[in-house]
């Protein structure tokens, strides 16, 4: 397959900070995307190489910005349904600020057969500095033949939304702020949460034959220590559970099949590495997502938690492929991953150099360079890459205060020798937990050692599965360094 187009470098587009590629999806011949915050679809034949943009201008006048920062994308019969956000037409100011009373949400559908665009629905309130709810995820509903709208990002209108997709006429069904979904049998599960503020707070499931909701709470931690702060990005669906991908680890399970949601420990460094602005795919029967080491970041310093947590870069992104108990690195990136499709035995993934930015830090122009990498899906059956990870103990050592202060949740699988360096300031004991995604989950095996003032390196090839730390005692001035070869 040949694209006109791999690389995408800064070009006007108002917003936060940098955008990306998303929404990739490749279905009945027609491959789609949308670059932000450049707010252009893409639509590429991929036999004839040709392609078509849309430049949203059905919202509005131009020049537009924005277009979609979730991946919200689905397809049905011979239609390509896109969602997101844009600003129509973008209004800068100069005081780095963006104004909204032309923001809106939509929903446009694509007929790969016609090859024409249409607007099925939108939603704005203008006001200046809030916004309707974002779409984030469209799921389809194929028992009532409908359109499950999931909404977190925004200040109005949050929740989840049916959408007839032939009026293009949406009601609420539940309003509680939801980024993201997944059919699971014949339910589906929502996140219910705030990602700015504490993360998922519970699951709902949505029975598409009744249409009853039930709520389910996250769950305890298989390695038996506490977790904070679960911002969640996609939600998956493979072997009759739901898989919420959330920062500091994965969260399993299905309790309307009579097992509780539990929660499995997997890079929790107490920074902003999460699986945000990323999708998931189903590959191989497994699920293909990533873990971004940069996508949200408050960008000018003001000497606040918030700004070092987000700024602090522990390793790089990774690109993961689950299949229980097996969670393995299959690929190692920069800042972030924002995108994973599959087109004819090759995996497409979209990355960026730069993150969002906040929201009084603006500029006219999108910041990131942005690319389309192109890997042979056979990846997924290959020795993992070499991959390090880099973290300053006073992180954990804050955490405690918050509740936790557990970190790594590293996925040893493939690895021939794995390693931790530990420098300390004072001596100390480390507990090794170890346990693997198992499902129905099981419990952690715990080993502690002793460690000395200095320089300590704990070979962890006696290990197997996922290993995650504590230390007994808080280090301020420690750092952990793991290698994986």
């Amino acid at each position: 397959m040949l694209l006109r187009d791999y690389r995408f470098p800064p070009r006007y587009g108002p917003e936060w900070g940098s955008g990306g590629i998303f929404g990739l999806k490749y279905h009945n011949g027609t491959l789609y995307f949308t670059l932000a915050f450049e707010a252009e679809a893409h639509f590429i034949d991929v036999k004839s190489g040709e392609e078509k943009t849309y430049d949203f201008t059905l919202l509005g006048g131009a020049p537009t910005s924005g277009g979609d920062t979730y991946n919200a994308v689905e397809t049905v019969d011979e239609f390509i349904y896109f969602g997101g956000w844009v600003h129509a037409p973008a209004v800068y100011r100069e005081d780095r600020r963006i104004l909204f009373h032309n923001k809106y949400s939509h929903v446009h559908v694509y007929d790969t057969e016609e090859g024409t665009v249409k607007l099925l629905w939108k939603d704005s309130i203008h006001h200046e500095t809030d916004w309707a709810g974002e779409v984030s995820d469209i799921l389809y509903d194929p028992y009532n033949d409908r359109l499950l709208l999931a909404r977190e990002d925004g200040h109005a209108n949050l929740g989840v939304y049916a959408l007839d997709r032939r009026t293009g006429k949406a009601e609420p069904l539940i309003h509680e702020p939801s980024l993201k979904g997944t059919i699971v049998h014949d339910a589906a599960f929502f996140g219910v949460g705030s990602n700015f503020t504490a993360g998922l707070r519970e699951i709902r499931a949505l029975d598409l034959i009744t249409g009853k909701w039930e709520a389910f709470k996250p769950g305890d931690s298989v390695d038996g220590r506490p977790y904070i702060r679960p911002e969640y990005g996609p939600l998956a669906s493979a072997y009759n559970r739901a898989f919420a991908f959330v920062r500091g680890g994965i969260i399993a399970g299905n309790p309307l099949m009579g097992e509780d949601f539990r929660f499995f420990r997997l890079f929790e460094f107490y920074t902003f590495y999460a699986p945000f602005r990323v999708n998931a795919i189903n590959v191989g029967g497994g699920i293909l997502t990533a873990y971004n080491a940069h996508h949200d970041v408050l960008y000018r310093p003001d000497g606040s938690l918030t700004w070092a947590t987000t700024n602090t870069i522990t390793g790089p992104s990774v690109l993961l492929y689950i299949a229980p108990p097996m969670v393995k690195i299959v690929g190692a990136f920069g800042a972030r991953i924002t995108g994973i499709e599959k087109v004819d035995g090759k995996l497409l993934i979209a990355t960026n150099t730069t993150p969002n930015t906040g929201s009084t830090e603006a500029t006219p122009f999108d910041t990131g360079s942005r690319d389309v990498v192109v890997l042979d899906e056979k990846i997924i059956q290959e020795r993992p890459p070499a991959v390090s990870f880099s973290l300053p103990l006073a992180l954990p050592g804050m955490a405690r205060k918050l509740g936790g202060g557990t970190f790594g949740g590293i996925p040893l699988d493939g690895y021939r020798e794995p390693r931790m360096v530990l420098y300390l300031s004072n001596d100390n004991r480390l507990t090794v937990y170890e346990y693997d995604l198992s499902l129905p989950a099981g419990e952690a095996v715990a080993e502690t050692f002793d460690v000395k003032a200095g320089k300590n390196i704990l070979e962890l090839d006696s290990f197997s599965g996922i290993v995650s730390f504590e230390l007994e005692k808080e280090d301020m001035k420690g750092k952990a360094r793991i290698e994986l070869r």
